[in-house]
């Protein structure tokens, strides 16, 4: 999949307008870093819940509370100022804090838990594709990827658990998939993905690293990387689908 093809050389230069939303995260923040690397003319909005200090990149930072519907689609409504967009990334996501902890058994779930996780890990995504989807090109390679988890693979579940964040990254990844659909419709190089980026040393993974193997977990500069190159070898035929940070494809 990683092979540069002489077409993939010609889309050296791709995506030359971008958004990020979750920018502010670990891997939302390497995500802006590594495009801006890779393409020093890029056109990059970066969406954060919190104010992000001044820098020197040319980035365009946007504060949204991702909860409020509202501001999500005035700050979609300001990039749809700047043209039509190749790529939307989706760095957001929540695993535990301090009200929620991943289930072990059946007898941990909880009503608020699930709430929470479903809100973070489906709804935020599937409005950000309501307000952002619209703004990707009609014509041309177009992108919208966000992270998901292997862990919310149904054919791929074995170990059990973690109730919550299992169900919430598997109906991310069916509103992926039928949103890919439907933007086929309007352009049909479209690629509608889902993304999973291995154990990134994160808040959202500390409590969890020591159960990684010994070269398992990765800095979020490093995913951001490898998940950019599986979007590079994406095609529309892919789309639809959720692919690891190693390019290959996790079962529905």
């Amino acid at each position: 999949m990683f092979g540069r093809s002489k077409e993939l050389c010609a889309l050296e230069e791709f995506p030359g307008h971008a958004v990020v939303i979750g920018s502010s995260g670990a891997i939302g923040s390497a995500f802006v870093k590594a495009l801006l690397e890779r393409n020093d003319t890029i056109s990059l909005h970066a969406v954060a819940r919190t104010d992000v200090a001044a820098d020197a990149t040319h980035a365009v930072h946007h504060k949204a509370d991702f909860r409020d519907e509202a501001l999500l689609q005035a700050v979609a409504e300001q990039i749809a100022a700047d043209g039509p967009v190749d790529m939307v990334l989706i760095a957001t996501g929540l695993l535990h804090d301090e009200l929620v902890r991943p289930e072990k058994a059946l007898r941990d779930i909880s009503a608020e838990a699930l709430e929470r996780l479903y809100f973070a890990n489906t709804i935020i995504p599937a409005l950000a594709l309501k307000h952002f989807g619209p703004l990707l090109r009609r014509e041309g390679r177009a992108v919208f990827a966000a992270l998901s988890a292997r862990v919310g693979s149904i054919g791929d579940n074995r170990l059990g658990g973690w109730y919550g964040y299992r169900a919430s990254k598997a109906a991310l990844n069916m509103i992926i998939r039928t949103a890919s659909i439907e933007l086929a419709r309007r352009n049909p190089q479209s690629v509608v993905v889902g993304l999973h980026p291995g154990t990134v040393d994160s808040k959202l993974s500390k409590p969890f690293q020591a159960a990684v193997k010994p070269g398992g977990l990765f800095s979020a500069d490093h995913a951001a990387g490898r998940l950019l190159d599986v979007i590079e070898g994406l095609t529309p035929e892919d789309t639809g689908r959720c692919f690891a940070w190693d390019g290959r494809r996790i079962p529905a």
